[in-house]
């Protein structure tokens, strides 16, 4: 395992020295972190585009970020491939996430997230890097809840367009040598391992189609976060390090009760502050051998996020594992060949 490594999105703004590239990579570096989980639609750090097309600019990336003793971790397209797949009722509410040129057309804007994570293929193989992170979007989440009866076929039919749809994407990274790794997370078609299954499916089990993994969303599905990682940790290819708590009561549950996230059942919280047991993931990690980053996403509705990030990078480094190459018990060891073992089985 890589890391400590930080996701910027939450930090990135107008003041310094959150406003450009070299700032906040000289900000998170002296903070102990040693990758950075950059943002491609944050202009202020990045440009996507040019980073496609363009290796040289690549290389002036990767000069800023490592000149301040970091690598990037992955780039991200949460905003990007969340639009790949917009439900209509949908539509106003994404349009922000999308530039202006292609607000109001919902086929214009679906193009220009397409032709985004195309852009964001070429510019990770660019970079020289393995693994994206990024959203599936949705074409069915509002019908989550059976009710009304959803009719037969429908979710088939769902997750065959949404396949149809990031099929050309994840070729496209196949040929860059990138793995996309979808955030499981409520509001995306592929929020929980039964709907990442179906989505494997409708690709013919794609070998790009990976997984970002986060325990924080399991918390509020009160999904088995550890038995996940038993099941699906040849596809986990990234990790949020990110906490929640659920703590549920007479008067509202798993669906929140539109309630602000400060007053929800079930909210996000700074990492080390919630109910995640990061021990035991750490542990299984290290157990199937991850390879990958822990990025530390900051989302807290209590405390201020440079005070998150400054306990984020010493909590990873904590928690890392270094794997052992020798059993516990190897001072015990006797020596041993097959005429020994006969006699200690009685079969000589």
């Amino acid at each position: 395992m890589k890391g400590p490594g930080i996701f910027l999105a939450q930090f990135a703004g107008e003041d310094a020295p959150f406003n450009s590239l070299p700032a906040i990579c000289e900000w998170a570096a002296s903070l102990g972190y040693k990758g950075v989980q950059i943002p491609s639609w944050e202009s202020r750090l990045f440009d996507l585009q040019k980073a496609a097309e363009s290796k040289s600019y690549c290389e002036e990336v990767k000069g800023i970020v490592e000149g301040a003793g970091l690598e990037i971790t992955e780039l991200s397209t949460h905003l990007q491939g969340q639009l790949v797949a917009v439900h209509p009722c949908y539509d106003e509410m994404f349009d922000g996430f999308a530039d202006p040129s292609v607000r109001g057309n919902p086929a214009a804007r679906q193009a220009w997230a397409v032709q985004q994570l195309m852009y964001a293929a070429q510019a990770s193989e660019n970079l020289g890097l393995a693994s994206h992170a990024t959203f599936s979007g949705a074409l069915l989440w509002q019908m989550a809840y059976p009710w009304p009866q959803r009719p037969a076929g429908l979710v088939e039919a769902g997750f065959a367009e949404l396949a149809r749809r990031w099929t050309p994407i994840l070729n496209a990274f196949d040929t860059a040598g990138v793995d996309v790794c979808f955030e499981i997370h409520p509001g995306e078609d592929l929020h929980d391992g039964v709907t990442f299954e179906r989505f494997l499916d409708a690709t013919g089990n794609h070998p790009r189609a990976n997984i970002l993994y986060d325990p924080s969303h399991f918390v509020l599905q009160q999904l088995d976060y550890l038995q996940f990682i038993d099941i699906y940790h040849e596809r986990i290819k990234a990790f949020h390090v990110k906490d929640a708590e659920f703590v549920p009561n007479g008067r509202s549950g798993v669906y929140g009760g539109y309630q602000s996230w400060v007053d929800r059942p079930g909210r996000f919280r700074s990492t080390g502050d919630g109910q995640v047991d990061f021990i035991s993931i750490f542990s299984k990690f290290a157990q199937y051998g991850y390879q990958g980053w822990a990025v530390i996403e900051w989302e807290c509705c209590l405390k201020h996020p440079e005070q998150g990030a400054a306990e984020g990078a010493p909590f990873i480094e904590h928690h890392m594992i270094r794997t052992t190459d020798k059993a516990f018990d190897d001072f015990a060891d006797s020596g041993a060949d097959e005429n020994t073992n006969r006699r200690i089985l009685g079969i000589d």
